[in-house]
Protein backbone atom coordinates (compact mmCIF):
# COMPACT_ATOMS: atom_id res chain seq x y z
CA UNK A 1 0.00 0.00 0.00
CA UNK A 2 1.16 3.51 -0.96
CA UNK A 3 1.96 5.86 1.62
CA UNK A 4 -0.27 8.63 1.45
CA UNK A 5 2.12 11.00 2.94
CA UNK A 6 4.49 10.96 0.19
CA UNK A 7 1.53 11.36 -2.54
CA UNK A 8 2.20 14.93 -4.29
CA UNK A 9 -0.65 17.40 -3.62
CA UNK A 10 -2.24 19.00 -6.81
CA UNK A 11 -2.21 22.47 -6.88
CA UNK A 12 -5.25 24.59 -6.74
CA UNK A 13 -3.23 27.27 -8.63
CA UNK A 14 -5.20 28.11 -11.85
CA UNK A 15 -2.80 27.74 -14.96
CA UNK A 16 -3.35 31.19 -16.23
CA UNK A 17 -2.11 33.05 -12.75
CA UNK A 18 1.64 32.36 -13.79
CA UNK A 19 0.78 33.34 -17.83
CA UNK A 20 -1.73 36.66 -17.66
CA UNK A 21 0.35 40.02 -17.35
CA UNK A 22 -0.92 43.64 -17.61
CA UNK A 23 -2.37 44.54 -21.06
CA UNK A 24 -2.83 40.75 -22.33
CA UNK A 25 -6.62 40.23 -24.50
CA UNK A 26 -8.41 37.50 -22.22
CA UNK A 27 -12.66 36.26 -22.73
CA UNK A 28 -14.42 35.84 -19.94
CA UNK A 29 -16.04 32.26 -19.53
CA UNK A 30 -18.43 32.98 -16.64
CA UNK A 31 -20.83 35.46 -15.58
CA UNK A 32 -22.94 38.07 -17.09
CA UNK A 33 -20.04 39.25 -19.42
CA UNK A 34 -19.93 35.64 -20.64
CA UNK A 35 -18.13 35.74 -23.64
CA UNK A 36 -16.89 39.42 -23.56
CA UNK A 37 -13.29 40.19 -24.58
CA UNK A 38 -10.99 42.43 -22.20
CA UNK A 39 -8.00 44.02 -21.14
CA UNK A 40 -6.03 43.01 -18.39
CA UNK A 41 -5.34 46.06 -16.05
CA UNK A 42 -4.14 44.20 -12.85
CA UNK A 43 -2.82 41.20 -11.74
CA UNK A 44 -3.55 40.01 -8.83
CA UNK A 45 -2.98 36.73 -6.76
CA UNK A 46 -6.35 35.24 -7.12
CA UNK A 47 -7.68 37.21 -9.45
CA UNK A 48 -6.99 39.82 -12.74
CA UNK A 49 -9.17 43.52 -12.90
CA UNK A 50 -9.98 44.06 -16.31
CA UNK A 51 -11.54 46.62 -18.67
CA UNK A 52 -14.19 45.26 -20.86
CA UNK A 53 -15.39 48.60 -22.59
CA UNK A 54 -17.45 51.51 -21.48
CA UNK A 55 -20.71 52.35 -20.74
CA UNK A 56 -22.84 53.24 -22.90
CA UNK A 57 -25.27 55.27 -20.76
CA UNK A 58 -21.89 57.20 -19.31
CA UNK A 59 -18.85 56.50 -21.09
CA UNK A 60 -17.26 55.85 -17.70
CA UNK A 61 -14.71 52.81 -18.33
CA UNK A 62 -16.38 49.41 -17.22
CA UNK A 63 -14.44 47.26 -14.88
CA UNK A 64 -14.46 44.33 -13.34
CA UNK A 65 -12.69 41.57 -11.11
CA UNK A 66 -12.61 37.66 -12.88
CA UNK A 67 -10.90 35.06 -10.68
CA UNK A 68 -8.09 33.17 -12.77
CA UNK A 69 -10.14 29.75 -13.30
CA UNK A 70 -12.86 32.18 -15.23
CA UNK A 71 -11.55 33.31 -17.92
CA UNK A 72 -9.13 32.27 -21.37
CA UNK A 73 -6.13 34.41 -22.69
CA UNK A 74 -6.69 35.35 -26.30
CA UNK A 75 -3.56 35.01 -28.24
Amino acid sequence: MENEANKPVPSKESPNASKVKEGDTIQLKTGELKGKKGTVIIVRENSVIVDVGKSEETGEPRKTVINHRNYKIIK
